[in-house]
Order: structure tokens, then C-alpha cells, then sequence
């Protein structure tokens, strides 16, 4: 074996985010910079000689040349196979499956998720453990402390291989075989839905148009919508996962996908949109009439999960993030489940599914997912709403509105306040932190507080207590706002202000959104001072 041995020193700016390590191209390309932390994740596991390790991405920009390097410093550090999706293409959900289904050791996700993709934009790379999951922080606390001391690290010298070939070939004594990354999670969705169902839908006339922002769903997409439901050709729109998707921003969101929501809400447009993001781990889903919110779409799915063949003996529990609004508590009392407040990120649901104390879990920001793999996954999304359509023979728009009607409406918006000076963003932070004690008994307005904390997260599997999550205020009658700083993103600081407000009044569910929550809006900026800490008359995104 020709095993070499680099000498490199350590990079200060390694710490992994929510879901792992992020930074622009041009950071990733430096002189050893992505292989001291590929190096970084193997020093910091144990036990993995002769294992499997999955390797792939997102086709983003510098994609290809990284999975290069994982593969040849696998085979250094003692790996008995890499499986790599064909291309260096595997959604990050398709990765989660395949590290079950094969039983794999772990597995290194290229990514930078919902992130503009190219050139001088971003790149990220993170860590799955053997349940398909993203690195508990113990894991990812361990590679940080790893980067900032790593002297070395090993890579062997052979020729790049061939990953358009499906096949399998020998890289100094490790097996790699490039595997199709499409065909393992299509008949993992055919075999949670009601795929006859859904046909007989298409068949019937109801058009359905899904966008993949020339990111990594289209693949997936083309071959589940369209060849296997039966949607005409082209209706999986910008299929090809392309390097700087496309010039889009691969976000699913009302800004990035308004020309799908536009042609949705057009008279003559489909009767069902579906967008999903650069990684596929994330989903927008709008009906004729109507948006669902990311909030909406955890609780209508847990309520209806016994439509869908995957989920018909019910579901165990329902886990969300913090800021997610409280839609699916209510259809969690309902059902008599337990319901779950976990921190922003992932990982924190793993524990949860892997014992079995919940089914489904959703992020309000637009990401949705169960116990069938262990990443959110919009492609899930989409189908587990056609499912319910197909079932129920209903509009989404009177799915959404029956929901209400019988559960009440939690109006909520996010608002983004993206790429702020960090240190106003910690600023604003610091201070609201130091005036947390003072705010119970204070009013803005009608709005009375009556709690105020920075939330900290006790797991309730392994015990462990994640502190610092977010900043949460509330008000009698069950309003809130939130505040936190993203950890997704490359450059500055991404502030996220949550606001919402539950209406049990049907009469009352018909309301604008933002004019629904204006004075939570208004409360949060004299409360926050977002307004004179970071400088913006208003976000960046409202969603």
C-alpha cells in the first residue's frame, strides 16, 4: 500500500456548526485544509477498522475533488469499504439510508446545504454516525479539539477513481463500490406510501409540479414523480443537480421559490408545488390557495400518518426544535403521545427515534422527516402530502383549513436578519441574555410577559444538557417570540426573530400573517432592539 504521511498544522476556525462545518470555497481549498478535518473525524472514532464508510454530496461546486480526498484518506486510516454514490451525488437523506441499510460504520455528507452553491460560495462537510444521524455534539465537540491540535494526517497515494462508473475498484486495499444513489431510496419511499394512490391522482388530472432548484433532489425526483408516479416529463422542473445550481439559491422558501408559488396561486397554474433544497433535506409545499407552513405541514402530517402504509399502526411521538411553533403539541394531546422540544439541529432528534419515542420530527425551517431514516427529508415531505390528498380526496387547501378549524391556527413567521455584523448580532444577544430576569411582568402594548429564558435542552435518552439554544419569550394567551443566531451559515451572523400567536377562533384564521402577529413584531424589536443593534429597517427574509 503507498500510505503517505503530510505534515500540516492546525486551522483555527474549524468548530462545527449545526450541521457540521461550513465555510466558502476558497477557505475549503486552502493547503490542507479539508483533509485536516477529514483527519480531524477519523482521529476522534474508534473502532471502525475494516468497517464501511459512505461517502457523498450534494454536486455542489469543489464536490468531486473533496470526495477524492475522503476516499484516499479512508483507505489510509483503515477502512474496509467506501460506498460512494455515482457522481459524488447522494442527498443527504439518500446518505442516512444507505449507512442503515448496508449497516455502515458512518459516513462523510458534502454539504452546505440550503447554502448558494459555486465558485467563491459555500461548501460543507459533516459527519454521520452508524444510526444515520448527524454527530451528537460529544462527537463533533471531540473533532473541534482535534483540528486546533492536528499535526499530520494520512492519505494514500494512488489515482483518483473513476465515480461516474458504477462498479466496484480497489484503492490501496479498501474496496470502494459507486452505487447508484437513486435507487435504494425510491423503494424506500414505495414502500411507506401508497404509491397506487398517488398514481391514480396524476392519472385522474391533479397536475403536480416539483421544483428541484438544479440541486441534488432532481434525480430523485424525475424517477419517483415522474416515472414511477406517472407525472408528465418536465414536471420535475431544473432536474440537473448542477455545481452552482443553476444561479439559484437553494433554499425552499417564499423568496428563493416564489416563481413556483407564483404559478401555483395562477389560475391556470398546477394544483400541487413542491420545492426542495440543495441537499434534499428540506421541502416546500404549496396548494392551490394555500401555503403550508413548515410548522403546519409537522402537525397535519402526524395527524394524518396512518394514511400512508409506513405509518398506518400510528405514530409513537412527535418531536420539533424550539422555535417551531406548537402545532403539533396540540395534535400530539390529542392523539395521547408524547411530545418533544429539542434544540435547532437534527442530531437532537436521533436519540428520540433511535428509542422509539417518537415517529416524526419537523424544523420550521422547512425541514420535516421520521424514523425512517435519520436526517430530515423533503422528498418525504412531498410524498407523505400526496399521500393525504390521494387519501383524503381533498384540496390541500381544505386540508389546512379543517386542520385549523378543529385544532385552531398558530399564526407564525420567521423573520431572517442574514450576514450581520457578528458582533452587533452578539451584542444583541448579550444584552437581551443580561435582561432576561427583569421581563416576566412587564407589558408592550396588550402583551403581557410571563416567562423569559435562554432555552437549555436535558435529553432524556443519554442525559445530556445542551444550554444556550435560544432566547424565548412568552406572553399570556400563549404568544412567543424567539430569538436565536443560525449556526448555517458562512459569513457574519444570521439573526432569527420566531413569532407566534394561537387562535382557537375559526372566525378569526383568515387574518394576514404578518398583520396577525404585528405587535409580537413590534414587542420584539423594542424588547431586542434588532432594529438599532443590527442596523436593517427590516429582515432579509420573511417567511
Amino acid at each position: 500500500m503507498s500510505i503517505k504521511t503530510v505534515q500540516t498544522t492546525p486551522f483555527q476556525d474549524q468548530k462545527p456548526g449545526t450541521s457540521g462545518l461550513r465555510k466558502k470555497v476558497p477557505v475549503f481549498a486552502q493547503e490542507n485544509y479539508a483533509e485536516n478535518f477529514i483527519q480531524s473525524i477519523f482521529d476522534s472514532l474508534e473502532g471502525f477498522a475494516g468497517e464501511a464508510l459512505v461517502i457523498g454530496g450534494d454536486g455542489r461546486y469543489y464536490n468531486r475533488e473533496v470526495i477524492q480526498k475522503a476516499i484516499k484518506m479512508a483507505a489510509a486510516a483503515g477502512f474496509g469499504k467506501v460506498l460512494v454514490g455515482q457522481g459524488g451525488i447522494l442527498s443527504t437523506p439518500a446518505a442516512s439510508n444507505v449507512i442503515r441499510k448496508y449497516k455502515a460504520f458512518g459516513g462523510i455528507v458534502l454539504s452546505a446545504s440550503h447554502n448558494p452553491g459555486g465558485p467563491n460560495e459555500d461548501f460543507g462537510i459533516k459527519y454521520n454516525i452508524g444510526n444515520g444521524g448527524p454527530a451528537p455534539e460529544k462527537i463533533t465537540d471531540a473533532i473541534f479539539a482535534r483540528t486546533k491540535s492536528i499535526e499530520t494526517y494520512r492519505i494514500a497515494d494512488v489515482a483518483d477513481i473513476d465515480l461516474d462508473r458504477i462498479g466496484t475498484s480497489d484503492v490501496a486495499g479498501m474496496q470502494v463500490e459507486v452505487i447508484d444513489p437513486v435507487a435504494d431510496y425510491a423503494t424506500l419511499m414505495e414502500e411507506l406510501f401508497d404509491f397506487g394512490a398517488i398514481r391514480d391522482l396524476i392519472a385522474g388530472g391533479f397536475k403536480v409540479v416539483v421544483d428541484s432548484m438544479s440541486a441534488v433532489t432532481g434525480p430523485y425526483a424525475v424517477e419517483i414523480i415522474e416515472k414511477r408516479l406517472g407525472a408528465p416529463a418536465g414536471s420535475v422542473r431544473n432536474s440537473v443537480p448542477l455545481p452552482d445550481f443553476g444561479g439559484h439559491h437553494p433554499d425552499p422558501n417564499l423568496v428563493h421559490a416564489k416563481e413556483l408559488y407564483d404559478d401555483v396561486m395562477s389560475p391556470e397554474g398546477p394544483d400541487f408545488g413542491a420545492a426542495s433544497d440543495g441537499d434534499g433535506d428540506r421541502n416546500m409545499v404549496v396548494g392551490k390557495g394555500m401555503f403550508v407552513t413548515p410548522s403546519d405541514s409537522l402537525a397535519i402530517i402526524a395527524a394524518n400518518a396512518k394514511l400512508a402504509p409506513g405509518y398506518a399502526s400510528g405514530i409513537s411521538g412527535i418531536a420539533r426544535s424550539m422555535p417551531t411553533s406548537a402545532a403539533a403539541d396540540r395534535v400530539a394531546e390529542k392523539l395521547g403521545i408524547g411530545m418533544y422540544e429539542t434544540p435547532t439541529g437534527w442530531k437532537f432528534f436521533g436519540n428520540l427515534l433511535d428509542a422509539g419515542k417518537v415517529t416524526v420530527c419537523g424544523e420550521e425551517s422547512f425541514g420535516t422527516g421520521s424514523n425512517h431514516v435519520r436526517e430530515k427529508d423533503g422528498l418525504w415531505a412531498v410524498l407523505f402530502w400526496l399521500n393525504i390528498v390521494a387519501a383524503r380526496k381533498e384540496s390541500v387547501k381544505d386540508i389546512v383549513t379543517k386542520h385549523w378549524a378543529e385544532y385552531g391556527r398558530n399564526y407564525y413567521s420567521r423573520h431572517d436578519y442574514e450576514e450581520v455584523d457578528s458582533d452587533a448580532a452578539n451584542t444583541l444577544v448579550a444584552i437581551l441574555r443580561e435582561k432576561l430576569a427583569t421581563l416576566p411582568g412587564t407589558t408592550y402594548g396588550n402583551l403581557k410577559v410571563t416567562k423569559a429564558d435562554d432555552f437549555a435542552y436535558h435529553d432524556p435518552v443519554d442525559q445530556s444538557v445542551s444550554k444556550n439554544q435560544g432566547i424565548r419569550i412568552l406572553f399570556e394567551g400563549g404568544s412567543r417570540i424567539v430569538l436565536r443566531l443560525s449556526g448555517t451559515g458562512t459569513s457574519g451572523a444570521t439573526l432569527r426573530l420566531y413569532v407566534e400567536r394561537y387562535e382557537a377562533d375559526a372566525a378569526r384564521h383568515t387574518i394576514e400573517t404578518q398583520e396577525a402577529l404585528a405587535d409580537l413584531i413590534a414587542a420584539a424589536d423594542t424588547i431586542a432592539g434588532i432594529k438599532k443593534h443590527t442596523g436593517r429597517d427590516a429582515p432579509t427574509v420573511i417567511t
